[in-house]
């Protein structure tokens, strides 16, 4: 690239034009290609001064002292009362275990074809797969009993095809709605 007074030429291969570049937002007067030369042209205006803005002196702040904090009082204490007679609520086991695993399944395998489930959890078996209830046209749904560990599960159509991609997970006494694929 060389530069001549206002001039700057570029070769034709510069990769001006890929960035965006518009004349007026550079401050470019007049753009000029010439295939012959195999260059651009770029005239650039004169760089404007502005002029510089009459310095005003800054206001001097004077510091004003921080007021102390006020002494934190102590609140009397509350007047003992009576023990009530009832007995406290007992902590419900129900509560502590977690509710049933409901695994429900959006698909459509056909008119006569059964979904299975085989994994790990309560009832279910990596060798034989435990049968899904049809609910509707497309949607199957088994429910499990109450259990601490979290259920690893695939799906089969009439226990012989399995689902495809990785296992499913749900966490114990957990709600999974799944649309399977084979």
């Amino acid at each position: 690239m060389e530069r001549v007074a206002n001039h700057t030429t570029l070769p034709k291969n510069h990769a001006m034009g890929t960035g965006g570049l518009a004349p007026d937002l550079l401050g470019w007067t007049q753009l000029r290609f010439s295939s012959a030369a195999k260059q651009i042209t770029i005239t650039m205006k004169k760089p404007v001064s502005k002029p510089a803005a009459a310095s005003v002196p800054a206001k001097k702040t004077v510091a004003k002292p921080v007021p102390k904090a006020a002494p934190v009082k102590k609140m009397p204490a509350l007047p003992a009362t009576k023990p009530s007679l009832a007995k406290p609520a007992a902590k419900s086991k129900a509560a502590a275990k977690p509710g049933p695993t409901i695994i429900t399944a959006h698909i459509d395998i056909g008119f006569g074809n059964a979904l299975h489930l085989r994994g790990d959890g309560p009832g279910l078996s990596w060798h034989q797969g435990v049968p899904l209830e049809c609910v509707a046209d497309d949607e199957w749904t088994l429910t499990l009993p109450e259990n601490t560990k979290s259920v690893v599960f695939k799906f089969l159509v009439n226990d012989l095809t399995w689902s495809s991609g990785p296992d499913y997970v749900v966490a114990p006494g957990g709600k999974l709605v799944v649309v399977p694929t084979f």
